[in-house]
């Protein structure tokens, strides 16, 4: 298994523990296309409007998944770009 697959079926599961079980296709279409992920930096860099303090924010609250690389609170938070974006076009 590859860091892709596996970073994959940590979002399907992250998924799942916010809106319930994933069905098949789900977690197929999870696993097919390439899953880009940005720092906090990248991300209010992606998204005009938005700045590191809110992504910072959203992160804490738990509204966005994401995964901390490295050791302890020192290390690198990393967000899955779709999942970003789906977040923001839930709430426009």
């Amino acid at each position: 298994m590859n860091r892709h697959e596996i970073i994959s079926k940590i979002f399907a599961l992250l998924r799942q523990l916010e809106d319930g079980e994933p069905t098949e296709k789900e977690i197929e279409k999870i696993s097919e296309k390439p899953l880009e992920m940005l720092t906090i930096k990248e991300c209010a860099e992606a998204v005009k409007g938005i700045s590191e303090h809110t992504i910072r924010q959203l992160v804490a609250q738990n509204k966005v998944p994401f995964i901390r690389t490295g050791q302890g609170k020192r290390g690198k938070i990393l967000i899955s770009k779709s999942a970003l974006l789906d977040l923001l076009n839930k709430s426009a």
